[in-house]
């Protein structure tokens, strides 16, 4: 994963145009991606699909010719969308045009101009103080004209209609957490889920961000009530402990599988009630579709420093931190895959476990986890409790009382769920 995430850095991705298409080409040599286009102009809900944007160079030169800005060392220095110019400015003129972080003077900022035609350039701010009065000549080789904006989406067929969807914005820059991560874990997850045989489906989504997902929800109507679980995943390569932020219905099962995956990590973790900001789960979660839906991250967008910063560079994520979340968002979805309600064959009263041989022959000692599941399950199954129920009453993880019901339906001690869910 980070070794992916090191070949897409360089790309200057935006919400439309050929870096965003890159990208996707690449991801489509990991899993076979559908590329959709949408025309510009086109009516989505009450946005409307934006002119494209590209860009080939852009720079700044001093009197000397020196270019003091250059998007060839860095793609964060251009204002993601900026028209194109060239001219020559003072430095007073220019400097209006110039974004630093006055606090971060190392860093290059990120900024966009996406629903605006303007132009300007990021810096470091001890660069900003370098520069010397006189004239510069300011150039962005770029073009904003009618064309597509463009997504990805891979489909796996499961056993039953019933989808989750794993959605990921791929439209920023050189951000390594935000947003290569998101595209690597969910890249990873697809891979995963396609060779086996799920038995829910899946739909992968891999957008540019809120303009994307308002386009794919107004084209996709028809499919939304086949979504019954949704995860947005971002920033998922930092150090910092994982983050859920529960979908705007706040109790679905997405919200509750997360929860007990984080809280059974044995590490710090959050979890966040719903508020209408962030990435595209506000999209998802806005009152019209109300999905079930809920954002996975690490260190929440905002709440680090090199956010939207050149310091969100490949040396920010670790690919421990890419494997963690690659794991617990496997549990989430086990979880949703195999919640299901049972029922015990056998109620009144325990059925003699020892004698089938899956309960331990010597009594008086403490309880095994393992058969402690066992008696939870055999007691919690009456039709009316699913897995996760059992595991959040009891205090197990998930994983072992799925496996304490695959062992009493091995036994005839417990009957699956006829129709899978």
């Amino acid at each position: 994963m980070h070794a992916l995430i090191a070949e897409l850095y360089p790309i200057c991705r935006s919400i439309t145009g050929d870096g965003f298409r890159h990208t996707l080409h690449r991801i489509a040599r990991e899993i076979p991606l559908t590329i959709h286009e949408v025309a510009s102009g086109t009516r989505v809900l009450d946005w409307t699909v934006p002119k494209e944007w590209n860009i080939r160079d852009a720079y700044v030169k001093n009197g000397r010719g020196e270019r003091v800005i250059d998007f060839r060392r860095s793609n964060l220095h251009v204002v993601n969308y900026s028209v194109p110019v060239h001219r020559t400015l003072s430095l007073a003129e220019l400097t209006p045009r110039l974004f630093t972080l006055p606090e971060r003077p190392a860093w290059i900022p990120y900024r966009t101009s996406y629903y605006t035609e303007t132009w300007g350039f990021c810096l470091a701010h001890r660069d900003l103080l370098a520069l010397e009065d006189g004239d510069y000549e300011v150039c962005i080789d770029s073009t904003l004209e009618n064309g597509h904006l463009t997504y990805g989406e891979y489909v796996i067929a499961g056993q039953r209609s019933d989808e989750i969807l794993i959605s990921c914005h791929c439209c920023h820059p050189s951000l390594a957490n935000d947003n290569l991560s998101g595209i690597a874990v969910a890249i990873a997850l697809a891979q995963h889920v396609a060779a086996r045989r799920p038995s829910l489906s899946y739909r992968f989504l891999f957008i540019p961000g809120t303009i994307g997902s308002i386009t794919w929800l107004a084209r996709n109507e028809e499919k939304l009530v086949a979504i019954r679980h949704g995860l947005v995943l971002s920033c998922l390569g930092d150090r910092g402990g994982l983050t859920y932020k529960r979908s705007r219905r706040g109790d679905a099962l997405v919200d509750r599988a997360a929860t007990h995956v984080l809280r059974h990590t044995g590490a710090g973790h959050a979890i966040l009630d719903f508020v209408p900001y962030g990435y595209d789960e506000r999209q998802y979660c806005s009152p019209g579709f109300d999905l079930a839906v809920g954002s996975l991250t690490r260190t929440p967008n905002g709440r680090f420093a090199e956010y939207h910063t050149s310091a969100d560079d490949l040396a920010f994520v670790t690919p421990e931190s890419l494997a963690d979340s690659y794991a617990r968002c496997l549990e989430i979805l086990d979880i949703l895959e195999h919640d299901a309600r049972y029922v015990n064959l056998n109620p009144k009263g325990e059925p003699q476990l020892g004698r089938r041989g899956i309960y331990n022959a010597m009594g008086g000692g403490h309880l095994p986890e393992f058969e402690f599941g066992l008696l939870w399950v055999l007691n919690l199954s009456d039709g009316q409790h699913g897995l996760l129920d059992i595991a959040e009453r009891s205090g197990l993880p998930f994983g072992l009382i799925h496996r304490c019901a695959a062992t009493l339906v091995a036994h005839d001690l417990l009957r699956p769920p006829r129709d899978g869910g």
